[in-house]
């Protein structure tokens, strides 16, 4: 049998994914059941309990396959990045609709219907995916109008096959965001998280986790003596935790010593790092 990541293959000693049978071990082998997440953000748990940690997060809209639904959890796989983990079971919705317009801002509101000045229903992050009914103005604030007749300020959305120019000017749009492990919402974002996150809105789909980054986007490069040769949007590695350049000498990063989105100059970050975790271990331009 051939060795397989847990965080991106559905297989246990008991259960796993069809696709996989032939090549890992299982009691039983199963189909995913299409689904779609309908909560704003859900929990992707190492194990289907509720003190279990996080390993990572799907968005409203996102698609899963379920491949097991028992006492309140569901055992899923996200189709967007293949990360498996469990879910409650009451964030999993049908795939009713197909998805038009996706959330361009960091964070948006859903409305009972087209006015700002309705209670709101819900909140959106970036990246959550929507299907725009039709649209509707209300003393000259535009709205979107999915089909449960909820709103959402239409110009928090763009149609989702239009993508954003340059990731980083994206992810500086998370400045102040609080950091949360596990998290790529923009209620609260990891390292990695912030990276895929801001990638995707470019249109270009990496894997989660920052060892997954560290060894998948675009091609790894020296920097340089002193770090000369960086450039705007290259990548940073230390072990467990990845950075954005933002030019050839500033960095923009979700962390634990802030426990924000914040802006470090990379040799101070270095030089700040390094006494718990050692240097970086590698470098990549996307």
């Amino acid at each position: 049998m051939t060795a397989r990541d847990a965080r991106l293959h559905a297989f246990r000693s008991d259960l796993a994914d069809a696709r996989l049978k032939g090549e890992v071990a299982a009691d039983r082998f199963v189909a995913g059941r299409p689904a779609r997440i309908t909560a704003a953000v859900a929990d992707l748990r190492k194990a289907p309990r509720p003190d279990a940690g996080v390993n990572t997060q799907a968005l409203f809209g996102d698609d899963v396959l379920v491949f097991e639904d028992a006492e309140g959890w569901a055992w899923v796989q996200a189709e967007r990045d293949g990360y498996v983990g469990y879910v409650a079971d009451n964030v999993l919705g049908a795939r009713e609709h197909a998805p038009t317009h996706i959330v361009s801002v960091p964070r948006s509101f859903l409305y009972p219907g087209p006015d700002l000045r309705f209670p709101i229903d819900g909140q959106l992050s970036m990246g959550s995916t929507v299907t725009v009914t039709r649209a509707a103005e209300t003393r000259g604030t535009h709205y979107a109008l999915l089909p449960s007749g909820q709103a959402v300020i239409a110009g928090h959305l763009r149609p989702i096959a239009e993508v954003a120019d340059d990731y980083v000017t994206v992810a500086e749009s998370f400045l102040g965001t609080p950091y949360l492990w596990g998290g790529v919402s923009g209620f609260g974002i990891d390292c990695s998280g912030l990276v895929q996150l801001s990638m995707r809105m470019t249109g270009k789909e990496v894997l989660r986790d920052s060892d997954m980054q560290a060894a998948s986007i675009g091609t790894p490069f020296q920097p340089g003596p002193d770090f000369s040769e960086l450039q705007r949007g290259d990548l940073v590695f230390w072990k467990g935790h990845v950075a954005i350049m933002t030019d050839a000498k500033d960095m923009i990063h979700a962390n634990g010593h802030t426990m924000l989105v914040s802006r470090e100059g990379l040799k101070e970050a270095v030089e700040r790092v390094g006494y718990l975790y050692g240097g970086p271990t590698g470098f990549r331009r996307p």
